[in-house]
């Protein structure tokens, strides 16, 4: 095959997911050209490591009439005429997508539900290439730094949100235990963490531009929306990473930071990264119901495997 395209919209964690996919997919066939229709920020980590060749912003307008009935219009028509694997995880309740596909003798379509009910997700999107009578080896892809990573300090990395506040354990327990973790911590603070209000004195540093925040007699660092690229850097020098079910705590699982992660809604069984050094806390009663001291035992347990 000369031409792949993939379409798989969604956030950073979404397409990470993914990710094995499309590393199995350049494996196959090396040489082939492999675009995507998904997130430019997200698939920006595949494109620089050679895994992607191209990617098309999925908000774009121009994939507006692949859903529904009316025929594409030619130049579309002939643009995804010229590949010869589509691989779909698109919405298609209508099943409109589907029917179109393929354009031309020759050209295979092979498609996945957007949402996986079974984990881990990873397999869940490397299933239907099982029809090409691929399997992955691995269902979280190692993405390795491209710049030097920091012999030391090698601090605990914290990421107190993610896209939902439902999967977020209240910010000032993250805050509290992180005045009892051992050595060196880092508050990983992005776009959904900074589009909700802020602790007064997270605000306060925010506005000042600080770096660091002096709290419980420490300093906690400030990493203050980091790029992806730095972000993967950060954490796989860090000694372990704490978050919720979120795009950077799949981020983290592939720089192979061992991870503790919070989970309250959605299901670990198909959510965690499927790691060997990435583990889930679930409390029956809800995020609400983990107490800072319970938290803290599991980082010590993290931490002391870790360093075994």
């Amino acid at each position: 095959m000369r031409r792949l395209l993939i379409l798989r919209g969604g956030a950073l964690g979404d397409f990470l997911v993914t990710l094995p996919a499309v590393a199995l997919l350049r494996q196959r066939w090396p040489n082939a050209e492999i675009e995507l229709i998904g997130n430019p920020v997200a698939a920006a980590l595949a494109q620089n490591r050679g895994l992607l060749d191209r990617v098309h912003p999925q908000s774009s307008a121009r994939w507006l009439p692949l859903h529904g009935p009316a025929p594409l219009p030619p130049d579309l028509h002939a643009w995804f005429s010229g590949f010869d694997l589509i691989l779909s995880f698109q919405p298609d309740p209508t099943g409109d997508l589907a029917a179109r596909f393929p354009l031309r003798p020759g050209q295979r379509f092979l498609a996945g539900a957007p949402h996986p009910t079974a984990g881990p997700a990873a397999a869940h999107y490397c299933a239907p290439l099982q029809q090409l009578g691929l399997r992955p080896e691995a269902l979280v892809y190692r993405l390795a730094p491209l710049g030097p990573v920091d012999p030391a300090p090698r601090p605990v990395l914290i990421h107190p949100g993610s896209g939902s506040p439902r999967k977020n354990w209240p910010f000032a327990e993250w805050l509290a235990l992180a005045t009892l973790l051992p050595g060196p911590a880092t508050l990983i603070l992005g776009e959904a963490e900074l589009a909700r209000p802020l602790p007064a004195p997270l605000a306060a540093a925010r506005a000042a531009g600080a770096d660091c925040l002096p709290l419980g007699g420490r300093e906690l660092g400030l990493l203050w929306e980091p790029p992806l690229e730095e972000l993967l850097r950060r954490l796989a020098g860090a000694r372990a990473f704490l978050g919720h079910d979120s795009g950077v705590s799949h981020l983290a699982a592939c720089a192979g930071t061992p991870g503790l992660l919070l989970f309250g809604p959605t299901d670990p069984a198909i959510w965690k990264p499927p790691a060997a050094n990435v583990r889930a806390l679930q409390a029956a009663g809800g995020l609400d119901s983990l107490s800072v001291p319970e938290v803290l035992a599991a980082c010590r347990s993290l931490l002391a495997g870790a360093s075994a």
